[in-house]
């Protein structure tokens, strides 16, 4: 599996289980699961494999319900280097990606039954994002952006990007140039989150930047063979999205407005917010966001203060009992 990045301990274990866990990795591909979940679900896998082989759990035949509760106690103890536990998502990845291992034994006939089948997940709720940005927030951060250079150039047409359409930093990192088009106004993003398509709008601000890019900047950049990726780094390769997560947290620091949660998701966040702030339908937004489940997309209703402030000022709770009972005998 060379197409991916595993840890050593699968190559260098020997024990049954962790072999079955490669196996796992190799029918997920085959599968078309992407290169990036594959990678997510053996990193999540690997210390519930470490406490197994601790405890000479070698054979996946060995694995016990009661075993996994016992795995899930030991994850809600567990603390991290910092001292502090694991928050819930990343016991609920653990947990989910031990439940998925185990399905694909039990259907693929490995074992006689699957023992986490009953292993219930933390539930995670539905907290708010952190790090939104305003729109005079993503003005500044625009500004910071010295675009009399090449690199600014380029770095202002990624910032626009992401504020236009919301992709997340993998899809823009993954953007071709004929993925844009200027005549209609579109993004193709392929192959994004859960291997989905789609077709979306990029604004008249985004394509100008876009376009100086194009012409001004990124033949400088491209190192044969042309890929034809759009954004570039300076070696001539495609843009790392890591990369992306460190530029953008400059910029915001720069700004003034990079503080704790703040990343490329900010503008992400951002753009989200304020198009239902501006009335846009709560299914478009999901389409254009790529959400899977509407209930993603939900969570920025709670966002949208600005509807709900002007509904609550025109209650007896926004305008005060004094001018109400004026009103009413009015």
């Amino acid at each position: 599996m060379d197409e991916i990045k595993l840890y050593k301990y699968y190559d260098e274990c020997p024990c049954e289980l962790v072999q079955y866990a490669r196996r796992y990795f190799e029918w997920m591909l085959a599968s078309a699961y992407s290169k990036h979940t594959v990678e997510s679900r053996s990193r999540d896998l690997k210390d519930f494999l470490v406490w197994c082989e601790a405890r000479s759990i070698l054979r996946p035949q060995e694995v016990t319900y009661q075993m996994l509760e016992s795995y899930r106690r030991h994850l809600y103890h567990q603390r991290k280097s910092d001292g502090n536990r694991l928050n819930l998502k990343t016991q609920h990845l653990r947990l989910g990606a031990i439940k998925g291992l185990f399905k694909w034994l039990a259907k693929s006939n490995f074992i006689l039954y699957n023992p986490a089948s009953d292993l219930d997940l933390p539930r995670l709720g539905y907290p708010l994002p952190k790090g939104v940005l305003g729109l005079e927030d993503i003005e500044k951060v625009f500004d910071a952006v010295d675009v009399r250079n090449r690199l600014g150039i380029r770095d202002r047409a990624i910032l626009e990007t992401f504020f236009s359409t919301g992709v997340r930093r993998r899809e823009l990192s993954g953007l071709k140039i004929d993925d844009v088009n200027f005549f209609s106004k579109t993004v193709m993003i392929r192959e994004g989150k859960w291997k989905k398509d789609r077709l979306i709008p990029i604004g008249d601000s985004a394509l100008f930047w876009v376009g100086k890019y194009l012409n001004e900047v990124r033949e400088d950049y491209v190192v044969e063979p042309d890929e034809g990726y759009l954004f570039l780094n300076r070696d001539g390769r495609k843009i790392n999205h890591d990369y992306l997560s460190q530029m953008v947290s400059s910029y915001l620091a720069k700004a003034g407005v990079g503080k704790k949660g703040f990343s490329c998701h900010s503008l992400r966040h951002g753009m989200a917010t304020e198009m239902l702030n501006q009335g846009v339908d709560i299914r478009l937004i999901q389409e254009m966001l790529g959400h899977s489940s509407i209930a993603s997309t939900q969570i920025y209703c709670r966002l949208s203060i600005k509807k709900l402030k002007e509904v609550h000022a025109k209650t007896p709770m926004g305008y005060g009992l004094d001018k109400y009972q004026e009103l009413i005998k009015n």
